[in-house]
C-alpha cells in the first residue's frame, strides 16, 4: 500500500498503525512525521532538533524508536556517525539512495521502471542460487555529492 495522497491520508495511516501497536499519535510524533514529509529526504536527529526545537532530542529519539517499531519510519545509515530517518517505503514508494562518503548527504533516487525490473530480476537470481527468499531490496550507491566533488 502506498500512501501518496494527502497529508491527512498519511496521518490517518500513521495513527492507525500506532494504535495497532498500542501507541498514541502524539503531537511530537505528528510533528516528526510532518517534518519527514516536508523534508523529502532522510533526516538526522540533529536535523529534527534544528527544525523542531519544541521537541526535545530525547523525546525525538523515543518517538523515532516507536515509529520504527510500528513500521512507519526506517533508518538510513550513511558513512558518517549520523543515522537518518525517513518514512517507510510502503508510505512513500520504492526508492534508493545516493550516499556521500564525504559529508554524509543522502539523496533519494528512483530508478526507471525497466532498470528497477532488471535489478529485481538479478536479485531474484542471486537469492535463488542461495535458496534465499528475497522480500525486498535497498540499493545504496556510495560516492561524492556535487558539493564534495
Amino acid at each position: 500500500m502506498s500512501v501518496q495522497g494527502t497529508a491527512g491520508d498519511l496521518h490517518g495511516v500513521v495513527e492507525n498503525r500506532l494504535r495497532q501497536a498500542d501507541q498514541r499519535y502524539t503531537a511530537g510524533r505528528r510533528a516528526i512525521i510532518s517534518l519527514l514529509v516536508s523534508a523529502g529526504h532522510p533526516v538526522s536527529i540533529g536535523d529534527i532538533a534544528d527544525r523542531l526545537p519544541g521537541v526535545p532530542r530525547s523525546s525525538a529519539y523515543r518517538h523515532l524508536t516507536d515509529l520504527e517499531a510500528a513500521g512507519i519510519v526506517r533508518r538510513v545509515t550513511a558513512n558518517d556517525e549520523f543515522t537518518r530517518f525517513e518514512l517507510a517505503e510502503d508510505l512513500t514508494g520504492h526508492h534508493h539512495h545516493l550516499l556521500c562518503l564525504s559529508c554524509g548527504k543522502v539523496i533519494d533516487v528512483t530508478l526507471p521502471a525497466a532498470v528497477e525490473h532488471d535489478v529485481t530480476a538479478a536479485i531474484g537470481q542471486l537469492a535463488g542460487a542461495e535458496s534465499f527468499q528475497a522480500h525486498s531490496h535497498r540499493l545504496d550507491i556510495l560516492g561524492l555529492c556535487a558539493d564534495c566533488r
